[in-house]
């Protein structure tokens, strides 16, 4: 009877292979809070478009002056803001920024590029049905600002009003509502032009800070 022999080898049995620890993930770099410049873009441009739809300037031809505002600072610059919330994963104010700045550039082309091609006895229909479908946005980011901050909750809760207001006035051809859609629109751009000043405030002053009243988690 044989013995079954294991056969004999030059090869060292194989050295357990050392794991490279991974490298440290580099940290992002801090980038200054886009929120004071998002609501600022929006109040400047919301106030001088509500100064004409209280009323306060009747001359309808100089209301021109609001497409290069809405165009530049509450589009251009606001969608920008709304990008860099993104960068700082804040939902909230990526999704108001960049859907607001989106607003002012549409807003910008309609009156330049649309309105003026529709057919004059229903065109109050298509500028109603716009400002329709941003009430209902506005309405339930309003209702998301309940656990975000009271500033932001008037912000929200006066321009829902402001769109309500405006929204009655073209389906209705109600010039008063219009009216008083652009008086809401003048407090609605006082109240975001307090939150941009207090944003940019507390960022600067560093000893002391403006209230914005922010909710309990």
């Amino acid at each position: 009877m044989t013995q079954t022999q294991t056969p004999v080898t030059d090869e060292l049995p194989a050295a357990p292979q050392e794991q490279t620890p991974a490298a440290p993930e580099a940290p992002r770099p801090q980038i200054a809070d886009p929120g004071p410049l998002g609501l600022a873009a929006f109040a400047l441009t919301t106030f001088v478009l509500s100064v004409f739809n209280a009323g306060l300037i009747k001359d309808a031809s100089l209301e021109a002056v609001v497409l290069p505002l809405a165009l530049w600072y509450g589009g251009i610059a606001q969608v920008l803001a709304g990008m860099w919330e993104f960068r700082k994963n804040n939902t909230f104010g990526a999704l108001a920024f960049t859907s607001y700045g989106s607003f002012w550039l549409s807003f910008a082309a309609y009156v330049q590029f649309v309105a003026p091609k529709l057919p004059a006895a229903h065109a109050y229909q298509a500028t109603g049905l716009f400002l329709l479908a941003w009430t209902i946005f506005t309405v339930y980011m309003a209702v998301v600002t309940t656990r975000i901050s009271g500033l932001l909750l008037a912000v929200f809760a006066v321009l829902s009003v402001t769109f309500v207001l405006l929204t009655a006035g073209e389906l209705g051809q109600r010039a008063e509502l219009s009216h008083a859609g652009g008086w809401a629109g003048l407090l609605t751009a006082l109240l975001a032009w307090y939150g941009s000043f207090a944003g940019v405030a507390n960022a600067t002053w560093k000893n002391r800070s403006l209230p914005t009243w922010p909710f309990q988690a």
